[in-house]
This record gives C-alpha cells, structure tokens and sequence, in this order.
C-alpha cells in the first residue's frame, strides 16, 4: 500500500469545520491527549488522535490525506466519547479514506465492498440472493428433519406484510449455514412475525469503511427498498454491530425516507425475556462458569447508548448468573473498541491489528472469564484471533447460542463455539 497517491488537494481543516457537530470547533481543542490516552490506535504509524488534529489545524493536509493510520482507526468514536470539547476525530478519517484511490485502499475492505456490488443481496461475501433462498432452505429442511420438535418450523422468504424484517450476516449463509438455525428458534419460540428478504438481507456494509459515499448510500438504498417492498414494520439487525449504525446513519446522511423502524435483535431479546416469551434463566450453569461481555463500539456508543448496554447486560446475567457474569472496565459507552471493526478486520493490516487489540485482550484477560459474549462479527472475529495470538485460553460465543442452550434447544451440531465444557450441556443423555 503507497500512500503517496492519495489526493491532497483538499483543505483539511475547512473540510473538519463543515463535518464537526453544531457548537463543536477544531480551534477548541484544549491538547489535553485525553482522546489519545483512550485511543487502542496510539502511536501505531507514528500517529495519534490528538497529533492528528493539530496536524489538520496546521494545515498539514498532505500528510493527513496520506498516512496509512487512517486505516488502523476503527473509527470508534471513543475519542469524542471523552473529549470534553466534543471533538470527533472519526469524521475525519472518514474523509480522508474516501480521498484515497481504490488502488490505494486497503484491498480486503475494497474487495469487500465491490462483492456488497454484485448483486441485490448486498452481501460483502458475494452470496447471491438465488443462493441465499437455496441455502436457506435447506438448512430449514435438515433443522425439521433432524429434529422432531422443529417439524413445523417456517423461515419465510419474501412474506409480505410480516411485521419484522430480519437480516443476516453473510458468514452464516456463506461458511457456517448451521449458525442460523438458534436464531430461527428464538423467533419461532417467541412467535415473531418475520421474513427474509431475498433482495437487501445481507448485515454488513463496508462501503462505508471504504470511505465511499455514493457505494454507501447505494447499498443502504436497496436495503430500504427491500424492506418498504414487503411492507414490513421494524428493520431488526441481528447480531452483527457495523450493520445497524450504516443503515440508520446512511438514512440520515443521505436524506432517505425509509417506511419502517429499525432495531436492534439486542433490543427484542431483552424485552421477550421480560414479557415471559423467552423464558431462560441460568440453572445449566450448575459448573458456575464465568461469562465477560463485549460492547460492540458500533451498537452502543455509535448508536443507542447505554441502553444497549443495559440490555445486553441483562440479557448476560439471566442467562448466566448474576454471579457468572464479570464486566471488563471501562465498558457500556467508555469500553474500548476490540480492533475488528472500522474494516481493519479486512484490511491486511494483521500485525498492527494485534497490536490494537492488546489492550482488548488484557481486559478480557483480567475477568478471568472463559467466555466473552457479543452480539457483532467483527468483535466475534477479532477476539478470536487475539485470543490466538496472546496465548488466551477464552472463547467467544453469539447471545443466540446461549438462549437456545438455556431452553435445552440447542442442537449438537449448533455448539462451534462453545468448548468442551458446555458441548454435552442440555443435549439427551
């Protein structure tokens, strides 16, 4: 990657004044290194958030529009988290990635986006949307035939008129089809009113990583499309974190008028268990088995907030015991960002990744838990790979798996991610 054919005919520091929030000023900023200090992408490349702006206030726009360091930010926003003049260093690096030629770019993220091209699935792995129904509907059909209390089971596609529109991160349909099954089974356990779509289904949109507007706005586009052509009420994003804030941020940024809300399967998960719906509780963990939990920076601090955060935490502990559950510091909003987001997952980069993601990787460390929960795929990814890397012994685990275990519906071949200690937990003896 030579970043000296970046554009730098830009003035950077007139592009912040027009991007930052009302009564925000980049002259405002104290250098009090607070957004640095609280930054895992400090000192990679030489770079921090603080050196950063004052880079963009001296007019240094060459060397901003050309360091690789704008892609290791995850664009995690914790920088504006804790400035106190709500300055936000990710609008920036926003721009100064859609300034770099394709070529130029990060290839995996580039790639990733192009694939979101293809077809009307918008699937950044390129799963078309006649594959999508196929392997969906096989998946279903193995799921009735291998387990008599799912005979019945419908995964509609296309059903107009349902209430929820459901998405799907492409690794399921792509790599791991048996993955969607604990999901179908909450819906069909709570009675939920959902559909597929065959067109707009994918959750993942890299386009924006890729620091590409017009590719951005084009798949939030047919994304809103496909839900309005149903007719359906509530856009749910599933366990995927990057997906919920580009489809409501690209709403509003691109002026769209979308006939429907959207939401959080975070959101629903905890508001069944509190109807009665989902009626799980921790008596499976009798080996008092310590859960963490990962606040995925995209859902909660980029989006809904602490109330997220609330959410996911009361969904954790009902599902693993008050006394199970051992929260990293800082979490909620102030929780540091893992490294797999922003397209530094795709990104090539995997030697500064790592390094990011150290500090990640101690606070799981200090838990002690054997399993970190998170609703998003990157997290789910990056995690993994740390635990890897750092020797970790944790594992990683998605909020569905832990639901359809605490109803004893877990499958045996649904448990890729659980160790040997829960792989025999609920299953017939």
């Amino acid at each position: 990657m030579n970043p000296s054919q970046a554009s730098t005919a830009i003035d950077f520091k007139a592009v912040a004044d027009r991007l930052l929030p009302a009564g925000s000023s980049y002259d405002s900023c104290l250098a009090c290194g607070l957004c640095s200090s609280g930054c895992p992408a400090s000192g990679l490349e030489g770079m921090d958030p603080r050196r950063f702006i004052r880079m963009a206030m001296l007019g240094l726009d060459a060397e901003l529009t050309s360091t690789p360091w704008i892609w290791t930010c995850t664009q995690c926003k914790r920088c504006a988290q804790v400035c106190p003049m709500n300055i936000d260093v990710s609008v920036l690096v926003g721009y100064a990635r859609s300034q770099w030629p394709d070529e130029r770019k990060p290839s995996g993220i580039v790639r990733s986006c192009k694939a979101q091209m293809l077809s009307d699935s918008t699937s950044a792995m390129g799963v078309s949307p006649e594959d999508f129904v196929e392997i969906v509907e096989e998946t279903a059909e193995e799921l009735r035939r291998s387990d008599d209390r799912f005979a019945h089971i419908a995964v509609p596609i296309d059903r107009k008129g349902a209430f929820f529109f459901i998405n799907q991160n492409s690794r399921e349909p792509a790599a791991e089809p048996e993955e969607m099954r604990p999901l179908w089974k909450v819906l069909d356990h709570v009675g939920a009113d959902w559909t597929y779509g065959s067109s707009g289904w994918a959750a993942e949109n890299f386009c924006m990583f890729a620091g590409d507007d017009a590719a951005w706005k084009a798949m939030v586009e047919k994304r809103v499309e496909a839900v309005d052509a149903l007719g359906c009420k509530v856009w749910i994003n599933t366990e995927c974190g990057h997906s919920f804030y580009t489809l409501w941020k690209g709403v509003e940024r691109f002026g769209l008028k979308p006939n429907f809300d959207y939401a959080s399967l975070v959101t629903y998960y905890a508001q069944w268990i509190r109807e009665g719906k989902l009626p799980v509780n921790a008596d499976w963990n009798t080996r008092g088995i310590k859960f963490t939990l990962q606040d995925p920076c995209q859902l909660v601090r980029k989006s809904i907030g602490d109330e997220a955060a609330d959410d996911l935490r009361f969904v954790a502990k009902t599902l693993v015991g008050e006394a199970n559950f051992v929260d990293m510091q800082p979490c909620r909003s102030a929780n540091y960002c893992c490294g797999g987001g922003g397209g530094f997952l795709q990104a090539g980069m995997k030697e500064l990744r790592h390094a990011y993601g150290k500090r990640k990787f101690d606070q799981i460390a200090a838990t002690e838990a054997a399993y970190v929960l998170t609703p998003c795929h990157n997290c789910h990814s990056q995690m993994e790979d740390l635990a890897h890397h750092y020797g970790g012994t944790y594992r990683v685990v998605h909020f569905w798996t832990l639901i359809c275990l605490s109803l004893g519906i877990l499958g045996p071949d649904e448990r890729k991610y659980l160790g040997p200690d829960l792989q025999d937990v609920g299953l017939p003896q």
